[in-house]
């Protein structure tokens, strides 16, 4: 069981703090939610403690989980095939499974291809939310400022890149 104070990662939304336990009364019924504060845009979130597996809420990864991290931003890019709709949905669901590891693998795919050729508008949009969740894990798991870990990010990303 998750307590106020802890680390967590919402899936599609990125970290947050457990900030404190509601109870809040939803159509004649009363549960019980966690209070999720978000590092971006001061945003608090809600989650019904009975549904917190359903949705995938788990604890930011530790420091050695981080290095993992690095391995997969320095590793080779996938060679992407099929429409840009395809990729997209293939992406999507990688970001919905809540997975560091799949964010990290997105966001090095897509600005390495952006890189050596315009990625699609959707395609941005998919990339700004990747590195959005995966800056805000990095941000609590490190403990650095966002600014720290994008810079940070963008040099493993620069020793990825054909020609560095």
């Amino acid at each position: 069981m998750l307590s106020i104070g802890d680390k967590v990662v919402y899936p599609m939304h990125g970290a947050g703090i457990i900030e404190g336990i509601e109870e809040c009364e939803v159509m004649g019924e009363t549960k019980s939610y966690y209070v999720l504060r978000m590092p971006f845009g001061g945003m608090k979130v809600m989650i019904p403690l009975n549904n917190v597996e359903n949705i995938g809420l788990r604890e930011v990864i530790t420091q050695d989980e981080v290095e993992k991290v690095v391995v997969v931003l320095q590793s080779e890019p996938e060679i992407v095939t099929g429409s840009w709709n395809r990729r997209f949905n293939a992406n999507l669901l990688k970001i919905k499974s809540g997975s560091i590891y799949d964010v990290a693998e997105i966001v090095r795919n897509l600005v390495l291809q952006d890189r050596a050729k315009k990625i699609s508008t959707g395609e941005r949009r998919l990339l700004d939310t990747a590195k959005q969740i995966l800056v805000s894990e990095l941000v609590l798991a490190c403990d650095k400022d966002a600014s720290s870990v994008e810079t940070w990010m963008y040099e493993m990303l620069d020793k990825n890149t054909p020609g560095n």
